[in-house]
């Protein structure tokens, strides 16, 4: 049987064309995706650190800020507490000096009042002076002017307070006796003179014992908050 040959059209069309024929194009290289980035956890990680180390900076500088402030109120209270110790000493001393003289003056003048117009020259009274109790006061004025009593403690604060308000209830009877002598001087009224110091020594021979008991029980308190032996006066 005869054979049949087909002819190659393509290979025809190249000949007549002049062009190589084409090749396959290489199949695309497909190179693996790079591993995703970590940058953002450990970002995060990192900003969370630098946070926290404020917050610490931040917390430390208030927690110094704070024990210095505490350190200086303590020491604002302990001088003032030895101020104080100081002059409530000083006042003691004032009141027991002439607690005494009062008590016999006041029986002097009652006396004095008890007896008749014509006895009452043969009664001796013997006035050396009203003398009151001198009282300082700087290192209470100290302490409320630098707001000290907030840094001690509250009992010991009002116990202060008490004996200060009732040393200042005695020096206005002073005062007040003392306008009352200009009124009535023992060379014009001598029986109005000495009505005047019977009511003043009246107050101040029930205030004087008082004050010495507030004292008496001040003073150990103050000894207990300065961290100090009882010390005799």
């Amino acid at each position: 049987m005869t054979e049949v040959h087909l002819p190659q059209l393509e290979d025809e069309d190249d000949e007549s064309t002049g062009h190589a024929p084409e090749t396959a194009a290489p199949a695309a290289v497909h190179e693996p995706a790079p591993p995703a980035r970590r940058g953002r956890p450990q970002s995060f990680l990192r900003l969370a650190l630098e946070l926290a180390l404020i917050a610490t900076g931040v917390f430390l500088g208030l927690a110094g800020e704070q024990w210095r402030e505490n350190a200086r109120h303590r020491e604002l209270a302990h001088d003032s507490l030895r101020r104080l110790r100081t002059e409530i000493v000083t006042n003691r001393k004032s009141v027991e000096a002439v607690k005494d003289y009062h008590v016999a003056m006041q029986a002097r003048i009652q006396a004095y009042f008890a007896a008749d117009a014509k006895k009452r020259r043969n009664v001796e009274v013997a006035l050396r002076g009203v003398q009151p109790a001198n009282f300082e006061h700087t290192a209470w004025d100290l302490a409320l002017a630098t707001q000290a009593l907030t840094y001690i403690h509250p009992d010991l604060a009002f116990a202060l307070s008490r004996a200060y308000g009732v040393q200042q209830e005695y020096s206005e009877l002073s005062r007040a006796l003392l306008q009352a002598m200009y009124l009535h001087t023992p060379g014009q009224d001598l029986d109005a003179f000495l009505q005047a110091i019977d009511v003043y020594y009246g107050d101040v021979v029930l205030i004087e014992p008082n004050l010495l008991h507030m004292y008496d029980e001040l003073l150990p308190q103050i000894d207990r908050a300065l961290g100090e032996p009882r010390r005799s006066e």
